[in-house]
């Protein structure tokens, strides 16, 4: 089947089958299950999938293997059996194939693997080529004539898929980008450069599929035709943009629509037509009947949406640095915590902050749902803070609720607040917090949000596309000197360094000895570091912290020293004034953290840091 795939390509054109997901979904199969599992535990209704769409035409249909990856299986705790799942996927296809008696071509379908790539994210491009390995090659053992990767955003991905695929196996290969309404991918990637990459890889066919419908894959498909010089093309669009309606997902693309726009495609050279989302083998009948049609009947020309003009926007220079930033490295710098309310009103944070504002810190951190417990939202608190008292803040900014449109969007939003420095974290996870069944959301590790920051101070998102006006960010990182794995501690914030992080803010620090250790391992601090500053209130709660919240480590003498205090409060300002005065002349300042949400401890701390008092 290899060479005829190829060949038959040299000769006509194929008609691909349409959507799986949706399809099942329309069949009572709920988006919370894993599709490609369905292979194993109910191959019947996979198979009748199949069988539809060969009926009404389809000369190419697409295992159930989408979401078949180890990344994707491991949401559903299946990745040990993805060779298992891959295999039957194409086993399933090819029966629906044998019993039709039609040369059908089954086509494995490999989709991305739904997490960044590094240097944002944590997957190396490494671990994405083992990945679509293992995959095509169990896709190949089930009997795949052809591999298609499809519906990728991110172009670098892609490639990697590419190299892994074509290391498992010299089948023919389809690989298909999605695209957005201007005509790019989400990651700012154009189709002639998707075409000039992809066949340097020898990839046998390039194309299009998912994205935003027919009107939007013919104008993208347009480009690709005037780029490509060796490689066939492939177009699958949607049917359309989906609506919810009465309890189902509804694609309004009629069958005839999207059959004319497929003869439009077949004119531009593209030789694999079929259908992504909310194509059904309905739709794929139409086209058929469309194609069968006499070539010498005219077909409409392609007719490019009109898009307003991109408004020309002047450059604006960068903004004056933060207080903050102006201060760090060149001061000693004092900066307290404050924890968000846990309701609506604010009044007793705001207050606090008035009285350490009086003592003359410098700014306060708000933090993120600390504990990962709910609290107000901190941008809320950061513009209060800002707005009431007129202090400086620096929001907690955590990777752990957000994806990477949404990390982008409430950067814009908080910038445009006027709250210009973050400290870049990767949040306490929900399984700790009030909400355990939340969902952890992870696109982006702390380096890659660093990274992100920085390009929006350059003006630019992290697709290179202008965002108006460079941002004004100064971005703090965690260090957590009592890690249990220093070693690992250490690349990590080396990865932030090199990202563009601004200064350091460490986890509570209890003795100079632990802060001492760190800096001799580092060979000094590259940027200027904070040190926490946590002030015991009893044994108690020196006991709680050493022994139950994760990343807290209180040396011996020190929990010593709580247990035999006649004044758990007032030793625990003696052990921190002793501690700020035996590291003051190596550290750029220091992060206070008040306990229980206390602020005059800190307070005292402020003070004797700012008198610049020795203990």
């Amino acid at each position: 089947m290899t060479r005829t795939f190829l060949d038959r390509l040299n000769q006509d054109v194929l008609l691909a089958d349409g959507a799986m997901g949706t399809v099942l979904y329309a069949r009572g199969v709920p988006f919370d299950r894993c599709f490609d599992e369905l292979n194993l535990s109910a191959p019947d209704i996979v198979r009748g999938i199949h069988r539809d769409y060969i009926e009404s035409g389809a000369e190419l249909i697409e295992t159930n293997t989408f979401g078949a990856n180890r990344f994707k299986l491991s949401t559903h705790n299946l990745e040990r059996r993805l060779a298992e799942i891959n295999r039957a996927g194409a086993l399933v296809a090819r029966d629906a194939v044998q019993a039709s008696g039609r040369p059908v071509v089954v086509a494995g379908s490999m989709g991305p693997i739904g997490r960044p790539m590094a240097p944002l994210g944590t997957v190396t491009p490494e671990e994405i080529r083992d990945a679509f390995a293992e995959q095509a090659a169990a896709l190949v053992e089930g009997h795949a004539d052809v591999l298609i990767l499809e519906t990728f955003t991110d172009l670098a991905e892609l490639v990697e898929a590419v190299r892994g695929v074509r290391s498992a196996t010299k089948v023919p290969l389809i690989a298909q980008m999605t695209f957005t309404q201007e005509g790019k991918t989400m990651l700012g990637h154009e189709p002639r450069e998707i075409v000039q990459t992809l066949e340097g890889l020898k990839v046998d066919v390039v194309g299009a599929n998912c994205s935003v419908g027919s009107q939007g894959i013919l104008e993208v498909m347009s480009v690709m035709a005037e780029a490509v010089t060796t490689a066939k093309l492939s177009a699958m669009p949607n049917a359309g943009f989906p609506a919810y309606h009465g309890g189902r997902y509804i694609y309004f693309s009629t069958p005839a629509y999207m059959a004319e726009h497929a003869r439009q495609l077949v004119a531009l050279g593209v030789r694999v037509v079929g259908g992504c989302c909310g194509t059904t083998p309905e739709h794929i009948a139409a086209i058929r009947e469309a194609l069968a049609r006499p070539a010498a009947e005219p077909v409409a020309t392609i007719r490019p949406i009109a898009r307003p003009p991109e408004p020309k926007t002047e450059v604006a220079l960068p903004a004056e640095p933060t207080p903050l930033a102006q201060k760090l490295g060149k001061s000693f710098v004092v900066t307290v915590e404050i924890d968000p309310p846990r309701g609506i009103h604010d009044r007793k944070e705001l207050e606090g902050c008035r009285r350490l504002a009086q003592t003359g810190v410098d700014a306060v951190d708000v933090s993120d749902n600390p504990m990962a417990r709910l609290r107000m939202s901190p941008w809320a608190m950061c513009a209060r803070i800002q707005g009431e008292v007129g202090l400086e803040t620096i929001l907690h900014f955590t990777t752990r609720d957000r994806n990477l449109i949404r990390l982008q969007s409430d950067l814009l939003a908080v910038h445009a607040l006027g709250v210009r420095n973050i400290l870049v974290l990767r949040g306490d996870p929900p399984q700790m917090g009030d909400y355990p069944d939340a969902t952890a959301v992870s696109d982006v590790k702390p380096s890659g949000l660093v990274r992100l920051v920085k390009e929006f101070n350059r003006g630019r998102d992290v697709a290179g596309n202008p965002i108006g006006a460079p941002t004004a960010f100064t971005v703090g990182v965690a260090l957590n000197p009592s890690a249990p794995d220093l070693d690992k501690e250490i690349k990590v914030l080396e990865r932030k360094i090199q990202a563009g992080a601004d200064f350091i803010c460490t986890m509570p620090v209890f003795e100079a000895e632990s802060l001492d250790r760190l800096i001799r391992r580092l060979g000094g601090l590259p940027v200027p570091l904070l040190m926490g500053v946590l002030p015991l209130v009893s044994h108690r709660h020196a006991e709680f912290l050493h022994n139950e919240l994760p990343g807290l480590s209180i040396p011996k003498g020190v929990r010593e020293r709580m247990r035999g205090a006649s004044d758990g409060r007032d030793e625990g300002v003696r052990i921190a004034a002793e501690l700020l005065g035996a590291v003051r002349s190596r550290v750029g300042g220091v992060y206070l953290v008040p306990s229980f949400g206390r602020y005059d401890a800190v307070i005292e701390l402020v003070k004797l840091s700012k008198e610049r008092v020795t203990i």
